[in-house]
């Protein structure tokens, strides 16, 4: 099943500090919900992430790294690949980050194609956009935690 979810936030941090905390790949990773990062370079990493989807948890493993990164433009796009633990199909997600100053704080805009197989993909678009504004929500909020907003 192919998804396009398309979320936007603002924080209360410069362009260039958001950009720096979204690009360090090892602290990006840990915000995001159920996930570990295991490695990480400038350019990739590995990790698993747990993702409750109705009644099924399902543990995906992978890794990613960034196809596209402008740090004039404040411009990225990362592309994931997870291998679903226990024989629950294969997930995989590019992301496209575009960073605007906004009055004091920074808007970022993420576009994301993701491509599910196997059993979470019964579930259908609209779980997994109430998954996906969920986890996108605790995102956020560790990103501003990590911003000082």
């Amino acid at each position: 099943m192919a998804l396009e979810l398309n979320h936007s936030f603002t924080v209360a941090a410069t362009p260039e500090r958001t950009w720096e905390l979204l690009t360090d790949l090892h602290e990006v990773g840990s915000c995001f919900p159920g996930a570990t990062v295991t490695s990480a370079t400038e350019e990739e990493f590995t990790g698993t992430v747990k993702v409750k989807l109705g009644p099924i948890a399902v543990t995906y493993q992978g890794e990613g790294r960034f196809v596209e990164r402008d740090d004039e433009a404040h411009r990225a796009v990362i592309e994931g690949l997870g291998k679903g633990l226990r024989g629950l199909g294969n997930a995989s997600a590019t992301v496209t980050v575009q960073l605007t100053p906004d009055g004091e704080g920074t808007r970022a805009d993420v576009a994301t194609a993701m491509n599910i197989t196997g059993k979470p993909a019964q579930f259908g678009r609209g779980v997994m956009q109430n998954v996906s504004d969920k986890l996108l929500g605790q995102f956020v909020d560790c990103i501003e935690g990590k911003l000082g907003g």
